[in-house]
């Protein structure tokens, strides 16, 4: 049974805080050519809650994340659900790549609303082994207000897709690769496609202390927050035998007064959850809070860390810790100024640990039915093409 070390409500900390300052941002925020990975080193808190830490970029700023489950999952509600740092992920990074471009070609945007939508569902049965989630689509509105013709517009929305690399992870099937270390040790990953990557620090090692927030830092209170919601409809929890079962996040951002970041919203709308609030800076030289790209990797490790938790409750694994280092490398290529910006995504490498009373192959066997069960692996594995409307001043165009 897992162990319960602290509690994402008993700290008393924010949700989500700044762990180190630094004045570096990576080249992926800030649109300029070159490689870099956001790294995701995420624990499990016990019950569905999970913390990670975030280091934007090799020698970018750290930020803790915590997220939950809501009452669909049995979780306590705490803290927003994965696939709502994935769906605030895309949108805050659309928004950065059609501002900067905006910029260099001299459009002016006087607002910028978005709306966009995510769909997954899941199939077969998740306690017998044969359960599989897929991406389904990503559905996007986007309204703007600007002198800018209709052409131009279409153009400026293609173009901040081709440089986003966010978007690039969906538009490449991603062949992801894991390696597992079992009480310490590392084995041999089979069934799925195993790391080449050295070792990786378990963060239990690597951390000394709980991330805790900087001194005289008290503007990170409201970086990710709760929001009053009321449906006319009731949670349920999810039924884990069905043959299938559809989930619809939906989420909706703009550009904060400053225009130096996006404010977004997230709700699961099917089954419907709670709402969350994201803050996020896209454009600053020294962030002042995550950027979507940031949110949107926080995003997988948690949904891949939800699926292990699940399975190895039910089966009542002998499993006493879980952890994770993600590695999401992504590239640009070409230039802003050039027209000619273009991302790519690479396979995202994940190094397991676990640490337990269970034999290789039954933790071998968590491995891989977490990552066929995870959503957020589906739709990196996957190739989902976006369906975008826009309108311009009220017009759809």
């Amino acid at each position: 049974m897992l162990k319960i070390i602290d509690t994402i409500e008993g700290s008393g900390f924010p949700l989500g805080f700044r762990l180190s300052e630094t004045n570096h941002r990576s080249s992926l925020v800030l649109g300029q050519e070159g490689s870099d990975s956001i790294i995701v080193e995420c624990r499990a808190m016990g019950d569905h809650q999970k913390e990670s830490v975030v280091t934007e970029g090799i020698d970018g700023p750290q930020w803790r994340m915590t997220s939950d489950e809501g009452p669909y999952l049995h979780g306590t509600d705490h803290a927003p659900f994965p696939l709502g740092f994935f769906n605030v992920g895309l949108q805050a990074d659309l928004i950065n790549r059609i501002v900067c471009l905006a910029q260099v070609r001299s459009i002016s945007i006087d607002t910028l609303h978005l709306e966009l939508d995510n769909l997954y569902s899941f199939s077969g049965s998740f306690f017998k082994g044969t359960g599989q989630g897929s991406a389904d689509g990503v559905e996007i509105r986007i309204q703007l207000k600007s002198n800018a013709d209709a052409n131009t517009i279409r153009a400026l929305v293609k173009d901040a897709i081709q440089a986003s690399p966010v978007f690039a992870s969906l538009h490449t099937p991603l062949l992801n690769t894991f390696a597992i270390y079992v009480n310490g040790k590392r084995r041999d990953v089979i069934g799925m496609h195993s790391s080449t990557a050295q070792e990786k620090q378990d963060p239990f090692k690597k951390y000394t202390r709980l991330p805790s927030p900087l001194k005289n830092d008290s503007d990170q209170t409201d970086l990710i927050t709760k929001m009053p919601f009321v449906s006319s409809e009731e949670m349920q929890t999810m039924p884990s035998e069905s043959a299938r079962i559809g989930l619809r996040v939906k989420g909706h951002s703009e550009l904060n007064e400053s225009k130096t970041g996006v404010i977004a919203q997230t709700t699961l709308e099917r089954p419907v959850g709670s709402k969350f609030g994201f803050k996020t800076d896209e454009f600053s030289p020294q962030s002042t809070a995550p950027s979507g790209i940031s949110y949107l990797c926080a995003g997988i490790a948690f949904c891949y860390m939800t699926q292990l938790l699940r399975y190895s409750e039910y089966l009542k694994y002998k499993i006493s810790d879980i952890r994770m280092v993600q590695v999401n490398p992504f590239r640009l290529s070409g230039s802003v100024a050039k027209n000619n910006l273009q991302a790519f995504a690479d396979p995202v490498d994940t190094h397991l640990f676990l640490n337990g009373e269970e034999a290789d192959e039954v933790m071998q066997n968590l491995l891989t039915m977490g990552a066929k069960t995870c959503y957020l692996h589906a739709a990196l594995s996957a190739q989902v093409t976006p369906q975008i409307s826009i309108s311009l001043n009220g017009e759809k165009i």
